[in-house]
């Protein structure tokens, strides 16, 4: 007999006795779906996000190439693979999208204003107040400086 029958007969026999292999089956679908919960879902959600982000890309986002190279989206083709990428003034690389990642320390984009806010932007304000009191009224915004404690 060869070495392999004999571990296989051993394991047999002992799993007779322990219970049968139902505790092992248990144990193994237990692991596969500890691990589905923990490495592959949240994985395959981390894949989606960047394919969204990837085909969302627009002129003015602020990126970074796989090769930590900073920059700015300067023109999408929709149709091609890649985007011109401008690093500095007059300088643009074209790079394929799939090296492209967010950057983190960019300012989010500002959002659209609504259009009440918008509309009313455009209406001239009244001129009730004299313009004496308009030049030397401080801002609402102001507050005096505090006095710092070293």
């Amino acid at each position: 007999m060869n070495f392999l029958s004999i571990v296989l007969q051993a394991s047999a026999g002992a799993a007779g006795q322990q219970g049968g292999g139902m505790s092992m089956w248990i144990m193994l679908i237990l692991i596969f779906v500890v691990m589905w919960l923990f490495m592959i879902r949240p994985q395959r959600k981390q894949q989606k996000e960047m394919e969204q982000f990837r085909n969302s890309l627009k002129k003015g986002d602020k990126v970074i190439t796989a090769g930590g190279i900073y920059g700015t989206i300067a023109e999408v083709k929709e149709s091609e693979r890649y985007v011109l990428l401008r690093i500095d003034n007059d300088v643009k690389i074209r790079v394929e999208k799939s090296s492209l990642q967010k950057d983190p320390n960019a300012a989010p984009a500002p959002e659209p204003k609504a259009e009440k806010e918008v509309k009313s932007e455009k209406e001239p304000k009244s001129e009730k107040e004299p313009k004496a009191e308009k030049e030397h009224k401080p801002s609402q915004d102001a507050k005096e400086p505090k006095a710092e404690k070293y």
